[in-house]
């Protein structure tokens, strides 16, 4: 542990800024409403006090999602920005893995001149020591991590590719067992190249679906899901636009991919750039967040998407060997009010967080936000850890949250 812990709840309802004195000003994208410029004046009080604090916008954050010890702290950091991604709870070792962002360290890869010198790694984050263990060895297998999620027994990896004969693909790695080669499942659309993979999900069936009979070798994958969980992804053009990757051969899209018949299907298009997306505990709301607003090279405007949008699940009446769960009734579930809505995340009670540009925000199933966990910087990604714990992914730092009532809903998916 290396920081003070933080316990400030500031009660900062809707009606506290409803109108304010202009002049008045802010960077939708760098600056939280609690840097509001207001002329020459340092009077920033509709909006709380800026530092690390629970702000709760309605009481409902207060009674259902903060304990009565709640806390916020800083439990490991570093001058690179090495907690960017990912973010996988593994229960059996008592880690969360985690990848970079793409940081400069002078080393040019002949093989990858299109890298410009720049480097991804793959770390694990002790808990609740705080120490984090690089995993080099990993590098010549993920070249460009990003996103992950657990598969099986395995932590599951978004690699984005570098080039035409590095292809984006999803790669799995054992956590328990560093001798074990890392295994590639799914790196091409029927021959097309996947723009950049971002982030992926598993998703369980209802318990009603027929399954239907293994058919392919990714269905038998030793410490693979169980029959009849899906695969859900994102794929939006980042790795083109930071250099990094071709053209892109496709749009930007969410797939879902099937282990048990190794079908892959576009199931939702019209994005900028989706990024993170998640399910409601029932499985039968899909959560997207398009951050369209800003682009890999740096272009920002803020008429593109800071967004997350809300479908239905919809599951077939026959063997999901024949058809396989469909995205319906797309709607805006939330505009972010700062930065963009990276990753995202349910509770078991249905409430929606997603790691935003000052910290992780918090809305009710109905889209209402209820609150923030302000960190006073951009939070890419983050999970859930039981006991009521949040690891949240913070680019230089990593914040631990103590305190909550609640819990994940992807808990349950142990490794």
């Amino acid at each position: 542990m290396t920081g003070e812990k933080y316990t400030t709840v500031q009660d900062i309802p809707t009606a506290h800024h409803c109108v304010v004195q202009a002049p008045f000003l802010r960077h939708g994208t760098h600056d939280s409403s609690l840097r509001t410029k207001f002329d020459d004046r340092d009077d920033h009080e509709p909006f709380g006090k800026d530092q690390p604090s629970f702000i709760s916008v309605h009481d409902s954050f207060k009674s259902q999602i903060l304990g009565s010890s709640a806390s916020i702290q800083v439990i490991a950091e570093d001058s690179k920005a090495f907690a960017h991604e990912a973010g996988v709870w593994v229960e059996s070792t008592q880690e969360v893995w985690l990848t970079s962002n793409l940081y400069f360290d002078g080393q040019q890869n002949a093989k990858h001149p299109e890298l410009q010198a720049k480097r991804a790694e793959i770390s694990k984050l002790a808990i609740p020591s705080g120490k984090v263990t690089t995993r080099d060895d990993l590098l010549e297998h993920i070249l460009t991590p990003n996103g992950g999620c657990p598969y099986g027994s395995y932590v599951l990896f978004c690699e984005q590719g570098a080039g035409p004969d590095r292809p984006s693909s999803f790669v799995l790695v054992d956590p328990k067992d560093s001798s074990k080669e890392p295994i590639v499942i799914l790196n091409n659309f029927y021959g097309r190249h996947f723009n950049s993979l971002n982030d992926a999900v598993l998703l369980p069936p209802p318990k009603n679906v027929k399954l239907g009979s293994a058919t392919t070798d990714n269905s038998s994958l030793p410490g693979g899901p169980p029959s009849g969980w899906t695969l859900w992804f994102t794929d939006p053009t980042y790795g083109h636009e930071q250099g990094f990757r071709q053209k892109p051969q496709m749009p930007s899209q969410v797939y879902c991919f099937d282990p048990q018949t190794s079908e892959v299907r576009a199931v939702a298009d019209g994005f900028d750039h989706p990024n993170g997306l998640c399910f409601s505990p029932e499985g039968d709301v899909c959560y997207v967040t398009d951050t369209g607003s800003v682009h890999g090279n740096g272009d920002i405007s803020h008429r593109r998407p800071a967004t997350i949008y809300a479908f239905d699940v919809h599951w077939p009446d026959v063997d999901m060997t024949i058809g396989g769960p469909t995205l319906h009734n797309r709607r805006l579930f939330a505009f972010i009010d700062v930065g963009l809505p990276d990753g995202i995340k349910c509770d078991t009670a249905g409430n929606v967080y997603s790691g935003c540009g000052d910290g992780v925000h918090v809305w009710n199933k109905y889209g209402k936000h209820i609150g923030k966990i302000f960190l006073g910087t951009y939070c890419a990604n983050f999970c859930f850890i039981p006991g009521g714990r949040m690891i949240c992914l913070a680019e230089e730092k990593i914040f631990l949250v103590e305190g909550l009532q609640v819990e994940g809903a992807l808990l349950e998916q142990k490794i």
